[in-house]
């Protein structure tokens, strides 16, 4: 069966935001056109960040996914992580504050920033 790789950011049992990957099925279709489950979503919102974009430790407010368009965007996590995302990559956001939990940016969250000579372009799908 094919699969999907689906990247996810989220917030691990310590509170801190982590990376790991996801295998979603692709078991619909037909051989030339291999589909998923049909999945809701809560509408999409697009945005551009000017070259030398970077934001601060936060975290995801509502989970989503986010597609990159064009440019590049890193995401950094607690500790010195990162990992770079280009025109047609995606990751799943759904480091959200654990419950309960005020926000400490030395233990919560990503900071994300733009990367290269171009704008950075994406498109935010709610989950």
């Amino acid at each position: 069966m094919t699969h999907f790789v689906k990247v996810v950011l989220f917030t691990d049992s310590d509170g801190r935001a982590r990376f790991r990957e996801e295998r979603l099925a692709l078991g619909q279709g037909s051989p030339q056109s291999m589909l998923s489950d049909v999945f809701a979503c809560g509408g999409y919102q697009l945005r551009v960040s000017p070259v030398g974009f970077q934001s601060t430790f936060h975290c995801t407010g509502a989970p989503q996914w986010c597609f990159i368009l064009g440019g590049q965007m890193e995401i950094g996590l607690q500790g010195g992580v990162s990992r770079l995302f280009g025109p047609g990559q995606h990751f799943y956001s759904a480091d959200v504050l654990p419950e309960g939990a005020t926000f400490d940016p030395t233990v919560h969250g990503h900071w994300s920033r733009q990367v290269g000579p171009d704008q950075l372009m994406t498109l935010f799908v709610r989950g």
